[in-house]
Formats: C-alpha cells, structure tokens, sequence
C-alpha cells in the first residue's frame, strides 16, 4: 500500500506541512528541548551515526546554525502532534551538494515508534518534494539492520536499490521517483 496523496500540504507565509495528526516546520528555538532530549537516547541514535548532544545549549546552537532551509529552501523539519503541540521528532528532506541527491530523513521520539507518525511525515514530505518543488527523485538510507525505518521507506513507496557503507555499516539504499516524471520512449 502506498500512503503517496493521502495527505494535505498547507503551505502559508510561515513553511508548514500539515497531515491528519502531525504538523511539519522548520526547527525553532523552542525545539530545543525535545530535540536534546530526543538524541540523548541511545536506542534512538543507535542506528544513524550521529552523537548525542552535549547539553540543551547544544541543541539550540545546531537549530540556530541550521541553514538548509536558506540554501536550499527546505530541509528537516520538525514534527507535531496537531491536537497537543508535542514535539514527536523530525522528518524532511536534505540536499547533498556533492551528488546531487535529495534523501528524505526522520527521526522520532522512542515513545512514539509504532504509532505510523514516521510513516505520515515521510509520506507528506515525498508529496512536499513531488508537487511543490518538483523534485525528479527522492533517496531514502538506512542501516540494513534498522527494519523499522526500511518498513516506513517501503511504506511509503521507494524500492530498494542497493546497499552501501553506512559508516562502517552494511547500509541499504531505496528511491522513488516523481510519478509526475514524462514517459521517456
């Protein structure tokens, strides 16, 4: 099952994505303290390279710095419960100079894995990056053992493409490409 189109793009002076429960926008200072909390979960990061934040100061210098939505118009974007305002995480897409590719990324707070929040935002940011920005293709990456991210890439549409290392990692590689793309003959 595909979960492409079944979500709303609101889009207004101030960037929003809104689906049926979540609302995605860029970082604010705000995030701060769920985004520290967030990524000083080891069970969180255990599969995407990165280190925990040192302090909450931390965090809100990385928000501060973060300039992917200037340079390239969009980015990571933080994610929402609509109803409660709580932050559950983020999910977006990043542009990578040196290859040209836009890979769709999230992360979410361990309490709520297993509720389909990755799966509404990833699937909202591909109609985001098809319909608004045009984008031809998407790439999704995971570490061959983070199955739940690979369900949500599959969810959502991509198709596998191949494996790759994954800083010192078996990685896998899925896509999906624009459904508005012309035919080629």
């Amino acid at each position: 099952m595909s979960y492409f189109g079944a979500h709303n793009l609101v889009i207004m002076s101030e960037f929003k994505i809104t689906t049926k429960r979540l609302l995605l926008r860029e970082f604010k200072k705000e995030d701060a303290v769920g985004f520290f909390s967030m990524n000083n979960d080891p069970l969180v990061l255990q599969y995407t390279g990165d280190v925990p934040f040192a302090d909450k100061a931390a965090a809100e210098a990385f928000i501060s710095s973060y300039q992917h939505y200037q340079t390239y118009g969009y980015g990571r974007w933080t994610v929402v419960n609509q109803t409660t305002g709580e932050y559950l995480g983020f999910c977006g897409l990043k542009y990578h100079p040196e290859t040209g590719e836009v890979d769709l990324g999230f992360r979410f707070v361990r309490r709520f894995w297993g509720k389909g929040y990755a799966t509404e935002a990833a699937a909202a940011c591909l109609e985001y990056a098809f319909n608004v920005l045009e984008l031809p293709c998407v790439i999704g990456r995971a570490q061959a053992n983070n199955l739940a991210s690979i369900r949500v890439l599959e969810k959502i549409g991509m198709t596998f493409l191949g494996t790759f290392d994954f800083e010192g990692n078996l990685g896998v590689l899925y896509s999906l490409k624009s459904p508005f793309l012309c035919p080629t003959k």
